[in-house]
């Protein structure tokens, strides 16, 4: 499929519990290379545009109000089918049903804390990013 780039964000259970370096570790020794990484506290407004395919649904206001909480870490990563092999490596939104070996199956014991965000479509993917970067932030052509 070629390479393709995606965009993480560890969210701020996973830096609150010093997963950061683990994570990062995790897709470099996959092959992934970081095009662009910056820890921040998101404001109420970027949680809102993140997460906006929500809006409405009963868990929205929980989910802003956790992912507000403290920083997180955003990334953009480069490699062979990005999109997919990173929500592979992440495993599925509730940590209770993701396998060992993924990210969540590892380290999330619930569907509300569960460590990590991933696009889930090319489209998604600059929507996303473009929350936390800049063109000039992102090494190479994008």
């Amino acid at each position: 499929m070629g390479k393709e780039i995606t965009f993480v964000m560890i969210k701020p259970d996973g830096v609150r519990r010093g997963l950061v370096g683990e994570i990062i570790s995790r897709f470099e020794r996959k092959g992934f290379k970081i095009k662009a990484l910056k820890m921040k506290w998101l404001t109420r407004e970027e949680a809102e545009r993140l997460y906006e395919e929500h809006k409405g649904k009963h868990f929205f206001e929980d989910l802003i109000k956790f992912v507000t909480s403290g920083p997180v870490v955003a990334m953009l990563l480069e490699g062979d089918s990005a999109v997919e092999v990173v929500r592979r490596m992440i495993g599925p939104t509730d940590g209770r049903e993701a396998p060992p070996g993924t990210i969540r199956g590892d380290f999330a014991l619930s569907k509300a804390e569960n460590i990590i965000h991933a696009s889930d479509s090319k489209e998604k993917v600059w929507k996303e990013a473009s929350i936390f970067f800049t063109k000039d932030e992102i090494v190479g052509d994008y």
